[in-house]
């Protein structure tokens, strides 16, 4: 995983309308980068839905969101749209980006080992600048948390 005081390398995905995004086009905003396993999973959705019920409030402080994982931009349209997501969710079904942060790695359950999306979130300043590292994040308050950070 990253570490704190990293310069990021710009990147470019597509989001939920297959439009391509670049880390770039955020320059001079505090870019919040998380991380999550799958759309529409309980865990998830409470990460996302936390994220959206604080977005005006991070919007305020400067900052942008973008959600990455590796499900379909079709499938990142549905989940924006379900559950009234404002913030951008970017596909990465090749993991570039993911391995880049290292938010791609071994995962246990039940004993046995493979390899998944670590729930990981970043900050970054202005420049690209990782500031904080949230290495194992909890997806219920996620949102109030990285607000409470900024």
């Amino acid at each position: 995983m990253v570490e704190e005081g990293t310069i990021m390398e710009d990147f470019s995905l597509q989001d939920s309308e297959g439009k391509d995004v670049s880390l770039s086009d955020f320059s001079g905003k505090k870019v919040v980068v998380y991380f999550y396993p799958k759309d529409n999973t309980p865990g998830c959705t409470r990460e996302a839905c936390s994220f959206r019920d604080n977005y005006d409030a991070i919007l305020d402080r400067g900052a942008v969101v973008l959600g990455i994982s590796t499900d379909s931009v079709k499938s990142h349209g549905n989940f924006k749209k379900k559950y009234d997501l404002p913030f951008i969710l970017l596909s990465d079904p090749d993991k570039t980006v993911l391995k880049r942060f290292g938010a791609w790695g071994e995962k246990k359950m039940y004993g046995k080992s493979y390899e998944g999306i670590l729930r990981s979130t970043f900050i970054l300043d202005e420049n690209r600048k990782v500031l904080k590292v949230f290495p194992k994040v909890s997806p219920a308050d996620h949102g109030t948390e990285i607000l409470e950070y900024l």
